[in-house]
């Protein structure tokens, strides 16, 4: 996998030493989120680095910050319609084989769409740097989050992060490859716990539905 993205992360390291780095901020952003096996430090952590070397300003620093949280949760906006259009036609399709249907995933969406709690949870998911980005926009677009509470903790948790990751650069914390190997390592865990969260909601579902109650308890809450 890493062989068939390496001339995109390639790519991404000559960009940022032509464009403006608020451009290759938010474009390289982009690409990182859409393309998921790119390693999440990259952008932030390689403008980071080129920041320091050009002496860069305080305010210009936070320019590149905001630029690139803009670009990430525009990619994760592209991912989220992504899988929210594939839901519509697999579930269309397929769905009375796989025992799941199109209302009964939008009744979870709406569940999902109860408060601050939710908001603060994505926010914990787009904010922790071990937690991988594009799996948290599939599903969110799967189960149809509000879109605009999506869209509002993606952005800060985003720009959360990408504070993290710029510092990172910035100090020169260890070679930029170190840090994307560390942080990479870490996300492998992170992808562990989204299943395990996956796993443990669609098995609740299932025995739910065996027990006859199917998604009436999510039906009243919904509400």
């Amino acid at each position: 996998m890493f062989q068939l993205i390496q001339p995109i992360v390639d790519f991404l390291h000559s960009a940022a030493n032509i464009l403006p780095l608020p451009a290759f901020s938010f474009f390289g952003a982009l690409i990182e989120e859409i393309i998921a096996p790119i390693p999440s430090p990259l952008v932030m952590a390689l403008t980071g680095t080129l920041a320091a070397a050009k002496g860069a300003s305080w305010p210009f620093m936070a320019l590149m910050i905001l630029m690139g949280a803009l670009g990430k949760t525009i990619g994760s906006f592209i991912v989220y319609f992504i899988a929210d259009k594939g839901e519509d036609i697999i579930l269309g399709k397929f769905g009375r084989f796989l025992g799941v249907t199109h209302k009964e995933v939008e009744i979870i969406g709406k569940h999902l769409n109860k408060g601050w709690k939710d908001d603060l949870v994505l926010f914990l998911l787009r904010a922790v740097p071990i937690m991988p980005t594009a799996p948290v926009s599939i599903v969110c677009g799967l189960i149809k989050v509000n879109l605009r509470t999506y869209i509002v903790s993606t952005f800060f948790g985003v720009l959360a992060r990408n504070i993290f990751y710029f510092y990172l650069g910035y100090s020169g914390a260890g070679a930029l490859e170190s840090i994307n190997g560390g942080i990479g390592g870490l996300e492998k865990i992170g992808y562990i716990i989204l299943l395990a969260i996956i796993a443990a909601i669609l098995a609740n579902i299932y025995r739910n539905k065996r027990k006859g109650t199917g998604f009436k308890f999510l039906e009243k809450r919904s509400k």
